[in-house]
């Protein structure tokens, strides 16, 4: 008997605490269009209802935060014709989904190396953070142009002109400083970390931040995860023992 998206939302809000913030790694999306014999840009635009699903299943089972990796720093060596077509989908995103998060009491936060946007994509994303500002249901991050490594640096380089200013004490440099500085300051770390089509890795993805993550992979390819899918890695989320390096009493 096949268990629907209802039984198991029933079964997370049951089964404990759920994670205040998830993080997913949207990955597959060219292999599934290869898989249709279909151009690459048409498994992208299959993965947007994939992020609509997700949204709304994070809602429902009561995720606070929910970052999801739209488009790393590497992704700008693609095809310039890829590039095109995804900037294309995120504005598409944008004018088609805007109002539907605001509803819904979604605030949009976008996390990365924006300057390197085309103008037509950055107005879209601006015009999407203003409308969903002070949204209180799910804080969406969306990572585009994103490199944790980058991150980092950006961090480390914002400590030490702080400290050469005066305005921080070299003493003071510490995880809790350096946290206070990267895109994520003020949130909580992920909880959970999913990444789909069953790739074993986290491609320079909240380096930082995924410290004590717990992982799920699962082989689904991302056009093709539900809110099913979700609720399935937060169940198995809610079935592990966090530790965070101790040991249990």
């Amino acid at each position: 008997m096949t268990t629907d998206a209802g039984e198991l939302l029933e079964r997370v809000r049951a089964g404990g605490p759920v994670p205040r913030h998830v993080a997913i790694i949207m990955d597959g999306n060219g292999r599934w269009a290869r898989e249709r014999h279909l151009p690459r840009p048409l498994g992208h635009r299959a993965g947007m209802q994939a992020v609509r699903e997700t949204v709304e299943a994070s809602i429902a089972a009561g995720v606070g935060v929910l970052t999801l990796f739209a488009f790393s720093e590497e992704n700008w060596n693609r095809p310039r014709t890829e590039i095109g077509a995804l900037m294309g989908l995120l504005e598409e995103y944008i004018g088609r989904e805007t109002e539907e998060l605001r509803g819904n009491g979604v605030e949009v936060r976008a996390l990365g190396d924006l300057t390197r946007l085309q103008p037509p994509a950055r107005e879209a994303l601006d015009r999407l953070i203003d409308a969903t500002r002070g949204g209180t249901k799910l804080l969406l991050n969306l990572a585009i142009s994103y490199s944790s490594r980058a991150e980092i640096a950006r961090a480390a380089r914002r400590l030490a002109e702080d400290v050469v200013q005066g305005r921080l004490a070299l003493e003071d440099v510490d995880e809790d400083a350096l946290a206070l500085r990267l895109y994520t300051a003020g949130l909580p770390d992920p909880d959970l970390l999913v990444r789909t089509s069953g790739e074993q890795r986290v491609s320079n993805f909240l380096l930082w931040q995924i410290a004590y993550t717990e992982l799920f992979i699962t082989p689904v390819l991302w056009p093709d995860f539900s809110r099913l899918h979700l609720y399935e890695a937060i169940l198995a989320y809610q079935g592990r023992e966090r530790r965070f390096g101790r040991v249990t009493a």
